[in-house]
């Protein structure tokens, strides 16, 4: 990454493909197995979801949640997420800004969307498919979701953002709880959605200020999609309104 380059909170793609990738060829191992101590959270998109992230992503997460203060847990929605479902992804997003916002222009939509959901390039792979990326919250003891977003519904974006201004006193403390306890673990947050942390990718790079990335785009040997998801139609958000 060129010296002295501003760092944008939104981390453009435009600004992404001039971080190289040095692959590192680590392979990706069962976060669940690895540590008890996480947790699975309930699925937003139907689909299958894999338990997988890279080795040295996978211990770190298991240190952010050994990190925690006593009483709070970290509830795991995804790690790595295989092509066929990012693309997926990306159509049904689309169509939820699409029901939400009918006015707006294709450009306009696919902008948004493109902002929230990584789209498919080559050259900056969408952070889920390299396994080094984590989306999650924060819970209680007995796994239930904290308050991360009050006074704001799960799809206003204006509180997508981990500084994110009008949110309430008890949502800001949670989101800084999970910031200490996963950056003492070395990984960072994508600053336009609490809930996105990484390491080793494009992004973590990007704003960390490394000279490379060291996870490119990964599929685990002799993978096979399960049957019936590898298609072109969009996924269908099931999520409740805690997120």
């Amino acid at each position: 990454m060129p010296p002295k380059q501003k760092v944008s909170t939104h981390e453009p793609v435009s600004q992404l493909r001039r971080v190289k990738i040095v692959e590192c060829d680590e392979p990706l191992v069962n976060y669940h197995d690895l540590c008890q101590e996480l947790l699975l959270d309930d699925p937003v998109w139907d689909y299958t979801r894999e338990t997988l992230l890279r080795q040295s992503v996978a211990e770190r997460l298991c240190a952010a949640a050994l990190a925690l203060p006593k009483g709070y847990r970290l509830l795991v929605l995804e790690g790595w997420r295989p092509v066929h479902i990012q693309r997926r992804m990306w159509l049904g997003a689309y169509r939820r800004w699409k029901e939400k916002h009918p006015d707006w222009s294709e450009t306009a939509l696919k902008r948004l969307t493109n902002r929230f959901t990584a789209p498919l390039d080559e050259r900056v792979p969408p952070p889920h498919t390299t396994g080094g990326a984590i989306d999650l919250r924060l819970a209680d003891a007995k796994g239930r979701p904290l308050d991360m977003r009050s006074p704001f519904d799960s799809l206003d974006k204006r509180m997508f953002p981990f500084d994110a201004k009008g949110i309430s006193e008890i949502a800001r403390k949670h989101r800084m709880i999970l910031k200490e306890a996963m950056e003492s673990a070395g990984i960072t947050n994508y600053p336009s959605e609490y809930w996105h942390w990484s390491f080793g990718d494009q992004g973590w790079a990007y704003r960390g200020g490394h000279d490379y990335a060291l996870y490119g785009q990964i599929q685990p040997a002799n993978y096979k999609p399960k049957k019936g998801e590898d298609t072109d139609e969009p996924l269908t958000w099931v999520a409740d309104d805690t997120w």
